[in-house]
């Protein structure tokens, strides 16, 4: 037990150091799994252990956060964290991201560097072993593309409140030119800059590797004061975004185990059903998303809502049948 609570004092004075704002009673509740009293006593223990400790007045509440930051004895990492940077760079590449994987391994080399050599030593027979111990899965699906330079224009532009340009192409249509106020981009099966229209408003998201001549105009355009990039992004079931849907699925009693385990959405609910199965429940928008991934369940999921849903799924199964009649042929 004390040697829990030693790691939580440690990961709580580092969370203090990384934070320039400071953290509340609240957050360390939260990002650690306690109760207030172990909060506030964790916090007390910090305090005492590196009195450059700051409380920040923020009504309502009270923040405390560590100025200079920690020793490189403190701020060591782990091999588990060590690992998993790798593993995250290997991954990017693996999914044909080098730009992105460039990054991670810079860190990596720089966290390395900045390590004593006693413990870089006493950690590299665990990282080389769990190195060839563990691989990544690539898996089947689109590759994205993330250029860096168009990152950097798009970074650079968010920055600086700036109106972002850029021609954008999609197949069977006219290539267009467009000026939008960038609010940020999801990374994916493929990557998306999600940005407004500066005429209308209207969030839109445009697949960067479908982008080109990318720049910063001049002027001043930025995301709207109430836009939330991880909640736009959690209303759909993939990256597609249209009209948000109360979606009903029920699952066979032979999918009901996978089912439970899966994660279907921010919103969903799994309800268990006398016959085995279960029905799940979820608020979201992207339909065509989401039945190409009902086409992995088989007979093991029934569309219950929304209609359209239905009707998405009968016209990909006709397109289907269509490609398969003609192989056929």
């Amino acid at each position: 037990m004390r040697h829990d609570k030693a790691a939580l004092v440690i990961d709580l004075a580092r969370r203090m150091a990384a934070s320039a704002e400071g953290v509340t009673i609240g957050e360390i509740e939260r990002d650690l799994g306690v109760g207030r009293r172990t909060a506030e006593r964790l916090r007390d223990a910090v305090i005492s252990l590196f009195p450059q400790t700051e409380e920040v007045s923020d009504p309502p509440n009270k923040r405390w956060r560590i100025r200079g930051g920690l020793s490189a004895f403190e701020q060591a990492p782990t091999t588990a964290e060590l690992i998993e940077l790798t593993k995250a760079a290997q991954a990017l590449r693996a999914s044909g991201e080098p730009g992105r994987a460039a990054a991670l391994e810079g860190l990596e080399r720089k966290l390395k560097s900045a390590m004593r050599s006693t413990t870089l030593n006493r950690l590299a027979p665990d990282l080389e072993a769990l190195v060839r111990a563990e691989t990544i899965a690539v898996q089947a699906g689109p590759r994205p593309s993330a250029d860096e330079a168009v990152l950097a224009e798009i970074r650079q532009a968010i920055l600086a409140g700036r109106p972002l340009g850029f021609i954008y192409s999609r197949p069977g249509a006219e290539a267009r030119s467009r000026s939008v106020a960038p609010c940020g981009v999801m990374f994916g099966r493929a990557n998306y800059l999600v940005a407004a229209d500066r005429e209308s408003g209207r969030i839109q998201t445009f697949r960067l590797d479908r982008m080109s001549a990318v720049r910063g105009e001049e002027g001043v355009a930025s995301a709207p004061a109430d836009f939330d990039l991880q909640a736009f992004a959690s209303q759909s079931f993939g990256i597609y975004q249209d009209e948000i849907e109360d979606v009903v699925l029920k699952v066979s009693p032979k999918g009901a185990d996978e089912a439970r385990a899966w994660r279907w959405h921010p919103t969903q609910s799994v309800e268990a059903q006398a016959d085995g199965g279960v029905v799940v429940r979820f608020r979201a928008s992207g339909m065509r998303e989401l039945a190409w991934h009902l086409f992995t369940w088989g007979e093991q999921v029934q569309i219950v809502n929304p209609p359209r849903l239905k009707a998405v799924m009968a016209g990909e199964l006709a397109a289907a049948r269509r490609a398969l009649d003609r192989a056929q042929a």
